[in-house]
């Protein structure tokens, strides 16, 4: 009896010291500065799309940085349970960190030293984690002189920041802040110019009502291209904000250097085919989207471009045919729109939180006549959690455009136009939302001048247009006509 006590006593206290011990060793691994503790924000539904372009990166794009590459790899393998994987991930990056950077090997391994660590310690090997903390301390207190885990460093600031980069847009306001941080202590590095250009250049795709002036994005793209002459990627975007910028020819001659340059060629096509879809040479941009495709068939930014182009394409048909297409024009355009909707459907298959690519899809859909596919478009991105508001303003818009013209539902329609314009940004699609809800309410006034929620419509727009003036003149209209308008279009509008 007394044997099973003292090894009952003997178990607990194992048990504790193992306890105290793991508690101890993850204190150390929430020190360290790599993929598990920088918060990555990645959808569950992202990850195999985001593997696939990371090892579409690693097989296609001529960089000199490529071991915080393998290491993003190794962090998505062990976010789809290969550990394993993720462990000769992590060893392709030591090899490469050899290679390309044997000077200052300890200095930028540390990234990789943490990741293999968390690793490690995920697979229950506490030991081999323990290994790789102590080879982060020590080169910390060699390089700082301190015995802690954690360390301010450039290139680890330059690593989180790409890892952010490639992780989407809703960590690209935070990979800016890391490229910024870098480029304080080494403005005129390479690296990390051309990290920081990037993702400005990203920011401002993603989120066009946030625009910065063009000239800011231009001046980094600029300095990247300076700084890294021989980079075609960079080239190839820079040409792209000099079109945006109105300086086509001058946009075009950097496409050209980048197209002749001969690295990173499928990325470059990318770009190229979105140049001359932009310049409305659809048949060249086609072209470009195919080579690519060919070297890259599961990429879902190429499938969507070429929905792109055929959307273009259908509706350069329409417009030459005075928007009445008949005969070898109508097949044509049925063709197109067949193609750009299995495009679409890919993009959206592949990446189920492809916001636009719904958007594109619901309105080939309709254009093919398929109401209900539409909507169930529409209803899959309305549905999403943690829209960002240009892209909510941007669905209510076009959402608002199909209840109006397709569905012939005035109601509804007005109710997403005003949800659109209540987002208080400046867009295309405010606007036109205010166009709309002005043409609905003064259209219905000219049926019935006594028309209260027309009236308060019409003082919302001029409130949002700042002539308060005239909002009020059209508020004391309606409320003459009805006092009592608590539960009315009124208290939609004025909150």
């Amino acid at each position: 009896m007394r044997s099973v006590r003292y090894l009952a006593s003997t178990l607990d206290l194992e048990t504790k010291f193992t306890n105290a011990d793991e508690d101890q060793i993850k204190d150390k691994l929430e020190q360290l500065r790599c993929h598990f503790t920088w918060e990555l924000v990645i959808d569950d539904t992202e990850i195999p799309e985001l593997e696939n372009r990371v090892l579409e990166e690693i097989e296609f794009l001529d960089s000199t940085y490529k071991v915080g590459i393998y290491n993003l790899l190794a962090y998505v393998k062990h976010l789809r349970g290969q550990n394993e994987e993720a462990l000769k991930s992590l060893k392709e990056a030591e090899d490469l960190t050899q290679q390309e950077h044997a000077n200052h090997s300890d200095m930028r391994s540390l990234v990789t030293w943490g990741d293999y660590a968390w690793l490690h310690y995920h697979m229950g090997r506490h030991a081999e984690a323990q290994i790789y903390l102590d080879k982060v301390k020590n080169t910390r207190r060699k390089l700082a002189n301190s015995s802690s885990y954690r360390m301010e460093c450039p290139y680890m600031d330059c690593e989180e920041g790409w890892a952010l980069l490639k992780c989407g847009g809703k960590n690209y306001e935070r990979a800016k802040v890391c490229f910024e941080k870098a480029l304080e202590v080494d403005p005129e590095n390479p690296e990390f110019s051309a990290g920081y250009a990037i993702t400005v250049y990203r920011l401002e795709s993603f989120n066009k009502a946030a625009k910065r002036t063009g000239e800011f994005c231009l001046n980094t793209l600029q300095q990247a291209v300076r700084l890294n002459p021989k980079d075609a990627y960079i080239k190839a975007l820079l040409a792209l904000e000099l079109q945006g910028a109105g300086r086509q020819a001058e946009g075009e001659k950097y496409i050209k250097e980048a197209l002749t340059n001969g690295s990173s060629k499928i990325y470059v096509f990318r770009y190229t085919a979105t140049f001359y879809r932009r310049k409305g040479s659809l048949d060249e941009a086609l072209q470009f989207l195919k080579l690519a495709l060919k070297a890259t068939p599961s990429s879902v930014t190429l499938h969507h471009q070429m929905g792109l182009c055929y959307k273009s394409q259908m509706i350069q048909i329409k417009k030459a045919t005075n928007w009445q297409p008949k005969g070898q024009d109508k097949e044509n355009i049925n063709r197109i729109i067949r193609s750009a909707i299995s495009h679409f459907a890919f993009a959206v298959q592949q990446k189920p939180t492809f916001e636009f690519a719904y958007i594109d899809l619901a309105e080939m859909y309709t254009a093919a006549g398929d109401h209900k596919k539409a909507e169930d478009a529409y209803q899959q991105v309305l549905c999403m959690e943690s829209l960002n508001t240009y892209m909510l303003q941007q669905v209510h818009f076009h959402y608002g455009q199909f209840l109006e013209f397709h569905k012939k539902s005035e109601v509804d329609a007005i109710s997403h136009y005003l949800k659109a314009v209540k987002i208080e940004m400046a867009s295309l699609a405010r606007n036109k939302s205010i166009s709309s809800l002005k043409k609905f309410a003064l259209k219905k006034l000219q049926r019935d001048a006594s028309d209260i929620e027309s009236l308060c419509i019409l003082g919302f727009i001029h409130k949002v247009r700042g002539e308060m003036n005239e909002a009020l003149e059209y508020y004391e209209q309606a409320l003459r006509l009805d006092p009592v308008l608590e539960n009315s279009v009124f208290v939609t509008c004025t909150h």
